[in-house]
């Protein structure tokens, strides 16, 4: 690696990822919390006066308890500042979650203690592993009965075939835990339980032979942590930052993220142990961050954040370079230049206005929907950033505006959800009316209330014949007289690409054999 600028190497650009519940979005609010951006933090079921979170803006958000989109932070911490992305966690919104992994350089997975590795947990961390991404673990929920700690660790390390060195160690469980044993500076960390808002006190020891041990940890819980620690450093590697960074070995930290235990050792570990910004891969050619023009990639495209105003924001992942307000910037795609004027930097739903940002950086530009999902920015430069993946919908259904007459408003608003990546629109070549695709059944629910809100058109979502898209890719002449041959099975998606709509996997293999030179594909690389 070049050595980077200083302003460049002080950032760390991380996702939080989780199965559902595992406590994502309260430990994002203790990150802001300890990064002074924050003075109280929110609860994702906040009661009368407690504060919301920040990171759930979404009506839907507040009212399930769920978080729905993923949504960008930045804030400073110590020497270091910090761009954190918050994902969902249901599998319904992973394509959301997927995409938001190829926009960041590490990954922190949480995991509970009382349940261990889950099925999502899994499904994420296999995309990690796609994109080599280094990973950082945090045990969540020590402060309720959970299982024993060589449990977890073995399971990490069977299930996801990953190395597990453990940072800190935990000091009984449930009602009876106090705090955590930090392996690697030998300290010992007791939580306070009286206020959650405070950070734990942290205590100066030499190895653990030191008598100070005795004054704040009972007797035989002193004694089973040190046979239990006896064991660790026998059994399991010891941390390696080079196994780290090239995604083989994950630190583990424990604690209880609502009671802000844990939490601020973790954010130390990223500082001092996580990735700089990475280079990132172009078709052309690999993107160093220290290169001198600007380059930046869209990873995801937000509507309406705030409904007064019909906006979109493009989430923008800086490649390389040193950004400031008002520079022109060329869209590769469109060959056009634009001149960012307004971009934000983001405290969740709070904006200010970014004067400088630098590789590494997440920033939002807003636009009226020239920006789409995988496009990419440059001073002058063709590029084509790779691996931003579009996945073919496993359910789909058609779509009805209550009223005929606001046929043409839904178009509209379907139009936008579509370049949101928020769900596939596809227009059939016969018959009136739109085909959505989604990739889990929440995430209809979540557009009908989304476009009944922000537009104010009730709709109604009805079955459809078909099970599954591909889309078509081969010769030209080949595609056209396939397309006019099936002409009941083939669609349009908001791009104007051919897509062939079926019920029956016999479909799509009956297809490959009568036409051998067409592709079928189930992905479509978000690309220019």
């Amino acid at each position: 690696m070049p050595v980077l600028p200083p302003e460049i190497a002080r950032r760390r650009t991380f996702a939080i990822i989780s199965h559902p519940d595992a406590g994502k979005t309260t430990l994002t609010e203790k990150f802001l919390l300890f990064g002074g951006a924050i003075q109280m933090a929110g609860q994702v079921r906040a009661k009368g006066e407690a504060r919301r979170t920040r990171s759930d803006f979404m009506k839907m958000e507040q009212d399930r308890g769920i978080s729905v989109s993923a949504s960008a932070m930045s804030f400073e911490f110590g020497q270091y500042l910090f761009n954190l992305v918050d994902t969902p966690g249901h599998s319904d919104f992973s394509e959301d979650t997927y995409r938001t992994l190829t926009a960041v350089d590490a990954a922190i997975m949480v995991i509970d203690g009382a349940k261990g590795v889950e099925s999502q947990t899994r499904k994420l961390f296999e995309v990690c592993r796609l994109r080599d991404l280094p990973i950082l673990t945090f045990c969540n929920k020590m402060d309720r009965e959970s299982r024993d700690t060589f449990e977890i660790i073995d399971e990490i390390q069977e299930n996801l075939a990953i190395d597990v060195a453990p940072a800190s160690w935990p000091i009984g469980m449930g009602r009876d835990f106090i705090g955590a044993y930090d392996l690697l500076h030998d300290r010992l960390e007791i939580m306070d339980r009286a206020d959650r808002n405070k950070v734990a006190e942290s205590i100066k020891i030499t190895g653990l032979d030191d008598p100070k041990l005795a004054d704040h940890i009972p007797a035989e819980q002193l004694e089973k942590l040190r046979e239990e620690l006896e064991m660790a450093r026998e059994l399991l590697p010891a941390f390696d930052r080079k196994a780290f960074l090239e995604g083989h070995l994950t630190p583990i930290w424990f604690g209880s993220a609502i009671n802000s235990f844990g939490v601020k050792e973790l954010m130390s570990g990223i500082g001092e142990y996580g990735p700089q910004p990475q280079p990132q891969n172009a078709s052309e050619r690999q993107i160093s961050p220290d290169e001198k023009p600007v380059t930046g990639f869209v990873f995801k495209v937000q509507a309406n954040m705030d409904p007064k105003h019909r906006d979109r924001v493009a989430f923008v992942r800086l490649a390389s370079g040193h950004f400031e307000r008002g520079m022109k910037l060329l869209h590769v795609r469109s060959k056009k230049p634009m001149a960012v004027s307004n971009p934000v930097l983001f405290l969740a739903a709070d904006r200010e206005l970014a004067e400088e940002a630098w590789a590494g950086d997440i920033i939002g530009i807003p636009n009226h929907g020239q920006l789409r999902i995988g496009d990419a920015l440059t001073e002058g430069e063709t590029l084509r950033f790779t691996g931003i993946p579009s996945f073919a919908p496993e359910l789909l259904q058609t779509v009805r505006a209550g009223d005929p007459m606001k046929a043409k408003h839904l178009e509209k608003a379907l139009m936008q959800f579509a370049e949101e990546g928020a769900a596939k629109v596809f227009k059939p070549m016969i018959g009136s009316g739109f085909i959505v695709g989604v990739v889990g059944a929440l995430q209809f629910e979540v557009l009908a209330s989304r476009i009944e809100i922000e537009y104010g058109l009730p709709v109604r979502f009805e079955s459809s014949q078909f099970t599954s898209a591909r889309w078509v890719a081969g010769p030209k002449d080949k595609v056209e007289a396939f397309a006019n041959a099936n002409k009941g099975h083939m669609a349009q998606d908001h791009d104007g690409d051919l897509v062939y709509l079926t019920r029956l996997q016999w479909d799509i293999d009956r297809v490959q054999r009568d036409h051998p030179e067409l592709k079928l594909t189930g992905t479509k690389e978000m690309m220019v």
